[in-house]
């Protein structure tokens, strides 16, 4: 993985392509449950970031910003910008 200091090179962009290492060990120490976090498809967001709250009968109840609709797994926070994503437990 590239650090901080090789990301320099790629200037205004950098922080787009790359958390810094703060956010990388902010991320990866992060609570985060697999079986709860989930995105719902947003028509303006496209995908928002959601937690399950329960399930029942075949319907799931979620706490989001956009309402509910269709759901997706949620990879956990330390994959956000991952170089490789064939590491990713969910990919959509």
């Amino acid at each position: 993985m590239s650090s901080d200091a090789e990301m320099a090179i790629f200037g205004e962009a950098a922080p787009y392509l790359r958390k810094s290492e703060k956010e990388r060990i902010e991320a990866q120490n992060k609570p985060f449950d697999a079986k709860t976090s989930v995105f719902v498809v947003h028509a303006k967001e496209s995908y928002v970031k959601s937690t399950i709250q329960s399930k029942e009968s075949g319907k799931v109840t979620v706490k989001t910003e956009g309402g509910e609709d269709q759901i997706f797994s949620m990879n956990p926070p330390k994959y956000d910008k991952i170089e490789d994503m064939a590491m990713m437990t969910h990919l959509h």
